[in-house]
């Protein structure tokens, strides 16, 4: 199943993809050149979201949350969007960014090792 973001979302990652924030932009380098051979998008529009990666393969997204995500009414949003991609398939993980920068290759690993198993799953 293919995950399509609307027309809004797909220009909304557009202008994402040029506005990535340091922990991303790390992540993102780590991720796009991986020895496990899976292949991320980065500002993945789908539905009316944009993911900050997406692996297709092992249905997983990654968002980085700054700061922002633990105020207002952004963790009930944030809880919307994961039951959203959760009912289209699509597993979501969440790392703070601070621990992105502090623990960007533990970070990494754990990505890798449950998109692989995911990956697996859906092969099998």
């Amino acid at each position: 199943m293919r995950l399509a973001g609307s027309d809004s979302s797909q220009r909304t990652a557009k202008r994402l993809r040029k506005a990535m924030t340091p922990p991303e932009i790390g992540l993102w380098l780590a991720l796009r050149t991986n020895d496990a051979g899976l292949r991320f998008r980065r500002q993945h529009p789908a539905g009316q979201y944009v993911l900050d990666f997406y692996c297709a393969p092992a249905r997983l997204a990654v968002e980085v949350d700054g700061e922002a995500h633990n105020r207002g009414d952004r963790p009930l949003r944030d809880a919307a969007r994961d039951q959203w991609l959760a009912a289209q398939g699509t597993h979501v993980l969440r790392y703070a960014a601070t621990d992105v920068l502090t623990n960007l290759d533990g970070v990494v690993r754990e990505i890798l090792t449950i998109a692989l198993a995911r990956r697996d799953q859906f092969q099998s």
